[in-house]
């Protein structure tokens, strides 16, 4: 009975993560299609060209990396709770939430940007991020256009910076609400830098990245090499990686093969490199 009830609630949990999704996507679709109808970099219909791949891909990431960085998570904030001692971490512990939150937010996307700039600098890593980069059109959708292996090894990289700083805990009350925050609000901002919509920033564009400062990120010429941060283009000044011309690229994509589906693009990264055939580096 107990084996019963506990399956029917793993269900019923699953069951609330697919609505929640669903209900997430409608959302970001009513607030992203319009701006991009009305204020396109390119022309482009709703439905382009590998739309169904993004979908899929959107749905898979929605699903998938939540179960994958649990375990992960929870080692390292344990592991660093044990390692480093309480004056330290426990320091950030007693500053107001609002504090923590900004804090958090800039020590993640250091996280962030370096976990991002490995992905494309080491080949192994690059396997599983060209999947990111095999859109040839950039859309607010794309934005889950991504290997779950790729997305957990990014987010571990700011989340351990987290925990290790003492802004997040593994201890206390609500111990996973400042890395929540941080992923969520990171999300939010990640569909509106890979919308399809013709904005800029201003002088802001040095403290916020927009639109123009990632669409340069994903141009076939020289995505390598810049505009790593997802939030803070401060980093990419301070390391050397800001690019950020008066136009927009004239194309997107990569090298890289990339099979045409979701499961191919899942499995791809796993396939041994001479046998597939394929460039796997992002050089």
């Amino acid at each position: 009975m107990l084996a019963i009830l506990a399956s029917h609630q793993h269900l019923l949990a699953y069951v609330r993560q697919v609505l929640s999704s669903v209900a997430m996507l409608a959302l970001i679709v009513v607030v992203f299609a319009p701006l991009e109808a009305l204020f396109p970099v390119r022309k482009a219909k709703l439905f382009h060209p590998g739309w169904s791949i993004d979908l899929g891909w959107y749905f898979v990431n929605a699903l998938v990396p939540v179960l994958l960085l649990g375990p992960p998570t929870a080692l390292i904030a344990w592991a660093v709770n044990a390692a480093l001692p309480a004056s330290f971490t426990g320091a950030a512990a007693q500053l107001p939430l609002w504090a923590r939150m900004v804090l958090a937010m800039i020590v993640g996307e250091f996280g962030f940007y370096w976990g991002h700039r490995w992905s494309h600098e080491w080949p192994l890593l690059w396997r599983f991020h060209a999947v990111h980069h095999s859109a040839e059109h950039v859309g607010f959708l794309i934005n889950n256009r991504a290997h779950p292996v790729d997305i957990v090894f990014t987010r571990l990289c700011g989340l351990a910076l987290l925990y290790a700083s003492g802004l997040a805990s593994p201890v206390g009350p609500n111990p996973t609400l400042i890395p929540a925050l941080v992923v969520f609000v990171g999300s939010l901002w990640s569909f509106f830098i890979h919308a399809n919509v013709r904005w800029r920033l201003g002088p802001l564009e040095e403290v916020l990245s927009s639109p123009a400062f990632h669409h340069w990120h994903h141009t076939r010429e020289d995505h390598k090499d810049h505009n790593y941060a997802s939030m803070l283009p401060v980093f990419d000044r301070l390391f050397g990686t800001f690019h950020l011309p008066e136009a927009w690229p004239s194309a997107y994509g990569t090298d890289t093969y990339m099979p045409p589906t979701v499961t191919g693009q899942l499995l791809q990264p796993f396939a041994p490199p001479k046998a597939a055939g394929v460039e796997t580096s992002a050089k």
